[in-house]
């Protein structure tokens, strides 16, 4: 064990919001789990605190996502306060409150992409995306790397940080020629000016804690030294564990905690997990005693048994593959053929699964020598027609930044009658145009 260290937890369980009352993403998802933290006495402990969540803003949301055609229509209060929990341990641990915070809130986000239109994988805002870019936005920017180790891929967070270098996103997910959303394969490795940046670790149904703990202790933390982020933080998605009703894994809870144990993060905030009685009341009590640097050695589920949950050894000859293969993939990856100083361009086809929505996406980024590059992306529903988003990086040359001002005004000539959304991370202004006005509706700076 390490020395105990102070530890904020952030309870929000959204008794207002579920997809249906029978839905696995519901209330009781964290109500057991509350129940769990306090009979056994974890705020009674000196070293741990429960905070209350704080409440998105719209400038929270737009600094972060292409919300069509505005963010009160794709999103409710509980959306807001999910990410304002995130928010909160954002704020706990950059201001020194605390040592280590773990945001458990719900609805979950990580599927949640940069263009939102609706409900996708049961997320709409993307929570730890919007807590990063509230640290950037308010403390500056910084090298920050995201280990997703839900069981489902995360593909809306790889989708936001596709095009960045300062954010390394790693994601350990049941492989996805098994599991939905069917993405998250080795060669996703981010474009053309973040390559590498983007790491993939499909990994295949039965993987156990042995599984698991191999990848951290031979592929994440290897690229985690080289990298040197300032901030870790855990997506920490509990429908890896063996009880789950909609995965294929065998991870337990005193696994889950022995892998946030030797991860180390800043900051945890939990994603999917779906065994509500059976699973997520241990888990999250092991990963808040590793978290606060306590003794989580006894914790166990009623139903545990290593004999039953042993790992093949072919999955373990293929992991170790899969680990050269990724540590290949972050140091040299493959370069794509792109040309310099012109856009490199990629369509999409999202679809919402729980709203029914299908997305067109067309999506460019300038290909530059001196910066991350203008992005620019086009993006066609039923319910929205076609929307523009407009966005300008942290670190953006002049040539960029004036780059992406000229899209912003074709926009107003020649883009009429549709929603247009402007983010300028370098200069922190953020533009609204909604379908009906050629002049901005909402325009702000910080």
């Amino acid at each position: 064990m390490t020395e105990p260290r102070t530890l904020g937890v952030i309870f929000f369980p959204a008794y207002d919001w579920a997809i249906s009352p029978t839905h696995p993403e519901r209330e009781e998802r964290l109500l057991y789990t509350q129940d769990q933290l306090r009979e056994e006495g974890i705020f009674d402990l000196d070293n741990i605190t429960e905070y209350k969540p704080e409440i998105a803003a719209d400038a929270d949301l737009e600094r972060t996502h292409f919300c069509f055609p505005e963010p009160e229509r794709v999103c409710t209060e509980s959306h807001r306060i999910a990410a304002g929990g995130a928010i909160r341990a954002a704020r706990l641990v950059m201001e020194k409150e605390t040592d280590r915070a773990f945001a458990l809130v719900r609805p979950p986000g990580h599927h949640a992409m940069k263009v939102v239109h609706g409900n996708r994988g049961f997320c709409n805002i993307n929570n730890e995306a919007v807590m990063i870019e509230f640290i950037r936005e308010h403390y500056g920017p910084k090298r920050i790397a995201i280990v997703d180790t839900d069981c489902h891929h995360g593909d809306g967070t790889q989708d936001i940080y596709w095009h960045d270098p300062e954010i390394l996103f790693i994601s350990l997910h049941q492989d996805g020629r098994t599991l939905y959303p069917g993405s998250g394969f080795t060669e996703e490795l981010g474009g053309p000016t973040a390559r590498g940046r983007t790491i993939n670790i499909p990994l295949p149904p039965n993987t156990s804690d042995e599984g698991f703990l191999y990848v951290i202790d031979h592929c994440v933390r290897p690229i985690l030294d080289d990298f040197k982020p300032e901030l870790i933080i855990n997506s920490a998605g509990q429908d890896n564990h063996y009880g789950d009703p909609i995965t294929n894994m065998n991870f337990s809870a005193s696994g889950y905690a022995e892998l946030n144990h030797r991860l180390n993060p800043d900051i945890a905030v939990l994603e999917g997990g779906y065994s509500i009685q059976g699973a997520l009341p241990y888990v999250n009590l092991g990963i808040v005693l590793a978290m606060a640097g306590l003794d989580y050695g006894s914790v166990r589920e009623p139903d545990y048994d290593p004999e039953a949950l042993r790992q093949d050894q072919r999955i373990s000859e293929y992991i170790a593959r899969l680990c050269e293969l990724t540590l290949k993939n972050y140091f040299k990856p493959p370069p794509l053929k792109v040309k310099p100083n012109q856009y490199d361009t990629r369509s999409k086809m999202v679809y919402y699964d729980t709203d029914g929505i299908s997305d067109q996406q067309v999506e460019q980024v300038m290909v530059c020598p001196d910066c991350p590059g203008v992005r620019h992306l086009l993006s066609k529903t039923v319910i929205n027609s076609t929307c523009m988003g407009i966005e300008i990086p942290f670190h953006a040359c002049q040539r960029c930044r004036d780059e992406g001002y000229r899209l912003l005004d074709e926009a107003r000539r020649e883009f009429r009658g549709r929603a247009v959304k402007f983010i300028n991370r370098r200069d922190r202004e953020y533009i609204s145009i909604n379908e009906f006005e050629l002049t901005p509706m909402g325009r702000y700076f910080f």
